[in-house]
């Protein structure tokens, strides 16, 4: 099996636990919506969430996990299994130590992270006291979601990709069960929400060890941290962080400005944000793990054709996959949200604040999506200076924008401040690689991208005449909604993979061969 085709395979896999993830997901998001809609409660727990989800996103899968892959297959490749299994031990007790720190600190020092974070909070009662609470009652989760991110790190080397895509299910479950089952034994029911999220990481932290047990690593207690390798984990990781961190720090500096915004601001950003998570969730970010172990391998090989060949099919397929998706988001924006959250608490004027920002947050969808694969190819290099560099403009790109943008489009201005921070990021990124490794099919990936524009574009014009046949200003799930959305939804990709093969996009047509070359063999069975 080609290269490509194994990225695609896994990618397949990652892409369909993690759709089941995001499907609860939104569920998750549509109970906490009718319970708390877009006012004081649900913008003081998105902040409150939003800080050990920070340290999550900067310690665990967004700098734990890449440095870890790198290290980890060298190990696998060049050493032996039982050199990898030592190093996962010790890469567990140390991270352990340092994740209770962390947590403690977080714990200790939350009144100062929530006015840096939310400082407009402070000219409202009670809002910044409840903050701080449910930050501090939330950053335990960190300690047990960073150490998931670990396990996902081996398993994810070891080619095993279901049950680390499958585990965030349990979160998702966890507040679910919370919000409906344990508000009437909380004083205050947005307390409900933070037992889940802590509960949820225990869930998933348990739900990894048996796979790690039948792949004979389970971590056990090692205090070597002299390895060469955790040094060289540790190396990697903290320029890692920052280079990781730059979503969640420009998430934190959006969140700043919010709060002087009016009430229910942040909320609108949150649930805008979701959506556009759905297609980074479910296809590019499988795509990324499926990518980071091959082009490791080839890296630790010096393959540096097979290393090209991998990192361009990776963008183009990613570039098929998101610049139709943001076509799709803007033009069905509306009854997406209102199918979604619009209901109880979450009224038709949240919708429109929700939607508002999901155009703009739409706009950088390809840009959110590339550079998380350029990412990848910086860490399989073992480069993670570069994207902190690159990431500090994109950081200072973005806090000029949301100075130039908050007056005139408001929370709108914001997520469009993130977008155009994220394309700035991309192009950076693509132009230092391209120079560094003497072209990466920059050629093809333009030619492709020009086809799927085009489908695009001819497809969004009939999924919105679909769309507005009927008023989606009211609230709720009704049959000729879900039909008509449906229907939308349904044209929109069957239109749209019409035209990539009419356009014979290259990448439509490899996909077509592979679900061909998979039909063949079942017969032959």
């Amino acid at each position: 099996m080609t290269e490509a085709k194994n990225i695609t395979k896994a990618a397949s896999i990652v892409g369909s636990a993690t759709l089941l993830s995001r499907i609860l997901g939104y569920i998750r998001d549509a109970v906490i919506a009718a319970y708390f809609g877009a006012g004081a409660s649900a913008d003081v727990f998105f902040i409150a969430y939003r800080i050990p989800n920070f340290f999550r996103r900067l310690v665990g899968e967004g700098a734990l996990t890449v440095s870890f892959i790198p290290v980890f297959t060298e190990e696998l490749t060049l050493g032996s299994r039982e050199r990898a299994k030592r190093l996962a031990s010790r890469a567990f007790t140390f991270f352990t130590i340092i994740l209770a720190a962390l947590t403690i600190a977080g714990i200790l020092f939350a009144p100062q992270i929530v006015e840096i974070t939310a400082p407009g909070f402070a000219n409202i009662p009670n809002k910044l006291p409840i903050a701080i609470s449910l930050t501090r009652w939330m950053f335990p989760f960190l300690f047990f979601i960073c150490l998931v991110a670990l396990g996902m790190g081996v398993l994810n080397s070891l080619k095993h990709f279901a049950a680390p895509a499958l585990s965030p299910v349990w979160f998702n479950l966890s507040i679910i069960g919370s919000t409906i089952f344990l508000i009437p034994f909380f004083k205050e029911a947005v307390y409900a929400l933070a037992f889940g999220v802590v509960f949820g990481g225990v869930l998933q932290f348990l739900y990894q060890l048996p796979y790690l047990k039948r792949y004979d690593m389970l971590p056990r207690p090692d205090f070597n941290f002299k390895d060469p390798a955790i040094k060289k984990i540790v190396f990697l990781m903290l320029p890692a962080a920052l280079a990781a961190g730059v979503d969640q720090i420009n998430i934190l500096i959006v969140s700043r400005f919010a709060s002087h915004l009016k009430e229910g601001s942040i909320s609108y950003l949150y649930y805008a944000d979701r959506i556009v998570e759905l297609p980074m969730g479910v296809f590019v970010i499988a795509v990324a793990t499926a990518v980071l172990p091959s082009m490791s391998e080839y890296a630790v090989k010096e393959d540096w054709l097979g290393f090209k060949e991998s990192l361009s099919f990776a963008i183009r397929l990613v570039t098929f996959i998101t610049v139709p998706a943001t076509v799709g988001l803007i033009a069905l924006g509306g009854p997406i949200v209102s199918m979604l959250f619009q209901r109880g608490e979450f009224s038709h004027e949240a919708t429109k604040g929700t939607v508002y920002a999901l155009w703009f947050f739409s706009v950088g969808l390809v840009a959110f999506g590339g550079r998380r694969i350029l990412l990848s190819a910086f860490y399989s290099l073992k480069d993670t200076l570069t994207p902190v560099l690159v990431g500090g403009v994109a950081v200072a790109a973005n806090i000029i924008f949301c100075f130039l943008l908050i007056g005139p489009l408001q929370h709108g201005g914001l997520a469009l401040a993130t977008s155009l921070s994220a394309i700035i990021n991309l192009f950076l990124l693509f132009f230092i690689l391209r120079k560094r490794l003497g072209g990466i099919g920059g050629r093809k990936i333009f030619a492709s991208a020009v086809k799927v524009v085009i489908s695009s574009l001819l497809m969004g014009a009939g999924v919105y005449g679909i769309s507005i046949l009927i008023d989606w200003s009211h609230g709720g799930i009704t049959m000729l909604k879900l039909a008509v959305l449906v229907l939308a939804i349904g044209f929109g990709v069957t239109s749209y993979l019409l035209f990539a093969r009419l356009f014979k996009s290259p990448e439509m047509a490899f996909l077509t061969g592979m679900v061909m070359e998979r039909l063949v063999k079942k017969k032959e069975n």
